[in-house]
């Protein structure tokens, strides 16, 4: 069994090497022995203060053999045992791919309570160079803002869970510079471009009927192919999003809206219902849109999304993804005065806040609408040819 030497207990020497090292007890193994950091400086002068930073570090903290392990082996643990009960399987499978792929090969193998804001800094700048990981190349390439973001999160989360562990004192991403994520203009189809891609598919009643529904409720594309006969009322004009599909080795995973307010009811406009209420007539499935080949299936996400891509080309039209047309749908129904909160509940978004940072190009055309009707508002009341500030000129002469 080892000496218990007391939590804080510090002491200063000089090395061989004619250093100065200082160390601390902040915890203790399971058989007693004692857990040192180190500081090191060139004069015992220059080493007292680092002494007294590391003694404040590891003031609140009584680390034990789990502050030891390695930062990879946390957060392998911590995506396994904490976080995916409580998240989708694709969100876990994303998760895994940022650990494996950008923080393990550059910080996996240093103990989780000795990396520092500046090991991760250090990261973050290498991985926005050659951070996104190229089969066919050598070398990792550029790594996109939003991805280093998202690896910041992750890390930032998951070292939040150290920290309430007592694994570490403090949370070393605090500090850090992340790159800032610029605001690209989301791709939409304008009207005459809505018009003419339905009319490439006009007379297709399976990807008519899929992506008209599409284009008129904004519907994650998962969502839509996740729809049942049994959510569509054609009485009240109402839609139940409830669910949402995704394939696995060529299998449907039914699992739940991304969101809680995901599951939402939705009022259709006269014609969607008019074209469910028709296609209903005819259902051979209890899927809305079923799988052609087996119809106790719903389709297939990925299928949709590689006929969207054939459409737009087809139809001499702008490439864009399949989340697009939501915010085609999105982008219209806002700028024709639909109000942000409302669209939040439409979209399935947990804050209309996100809602009006996704759309602020629209929101900043409805700004200009509502300053237009104030201006015709107050020319209503001082008249058109007298304006406010020429009434004050005038009274100023008249006195």
């Amino acid at each position: 069994m080892g000496k218990h030497r007391p939590k804080g207990d510090g002491m200063i020497r000089k090395r061989y090497d004619g250093r100065w090292e200082a160390r601390i007890v902040i915890g203790h193994k399971s058989d007693g022995s004692p857990i040192f950091r180190y500081a090191y400086g060139q004069t015992q002068k220059e080493l007292l203060p680092k002494l007294n930073r590391l003694k404040e570090y590891y003031a609140d903290m009584n680390m034990t053999e789990a502050s030891l392990m390695t930062l990879g082996k946390w957060l392998i643990k911590w995506l396994d045992e904490y976080k995916s009960p409580m998240i989708r399987p694709s969100t876990i499978t994303s998760y895994r791919r940022m650990i494996t792929n950008q923080i393990i090969p550059n910080l996996g193998e240093k103990m989780i309570s000795q990396v520092t804001t500046r090991d991760i800094q250090k990261m973050y700048n290498k991985i926005k160079v050659s951070g996104r990981v190229d089969v066919s190349k050598k070398h990792g390439t550029e790594l996109s803002n939003a991805s280093v973001r998202a690896v910041h999160m992750l890390l930032h989360e998951a070292m939040d869970g150290a920290v309430r562990e007592g694994l570490i004192p403090v949370n070393p991403t605090e500090g850090t510079t992340i790159p800032k994520l610029g605001r690209k203009e989301k791709p939409v189809l304008m009207e005459s471009q809505i018009e003419r891609f339905l009319k490439q598919i006009e007379g297709d009643e399976i990807w008519y009927d899929l992506f008209y529904t599409d284009l008129m409720t904004g519907l994650r594309r998962g969502e839509l192919c996740g729809l049942k006969w049994s959510d569509f009322d054609e009485k009240s004009g109402k839609l139940q999003v409830r669910r949402s599909v995704r394939y696995e080795k060529k299998e449907p995973v039914i699992g739940e809206t991304k969101t809680n307010e995901g599951n939402r009811v939705l009022t259709l406009p006269k014609s969607l219902i008019k074209l469910l209420t028709e296609r209903k007539k005819n259902a051979y499935s209890e899927w809305i849109f079923p799988n052609p080949f087996f119809p106790e299936k719903p389709f297939n996400p990925s299928i949709a999304y590689l006929k969207l891509k054939k459409i737009l080309r087809e139809a001499d039209l702008p490439d864009m993804r399949f989340h697009d047309l939501r915010h085609t749908f999105a982008t219209h129904a806002a700028t024709n005065g639909v109000d942000p909160k409302t669209l939040a509940g439409i979209l399935g978004h947990t804050k209309a806040s996100f809602t009006l940072d996704t759309y602020t190009h629209v929101t900043t055309d409805m700004q200009k609408n509502a300053s237009g009707i104030v201006e015709n508002y107050i020319t209503d009341i001082f008249g058109e040819e007298l304006k406010p500030w020429q009434r004050n000129e005038k009274t100023d002469k008249e006195q």
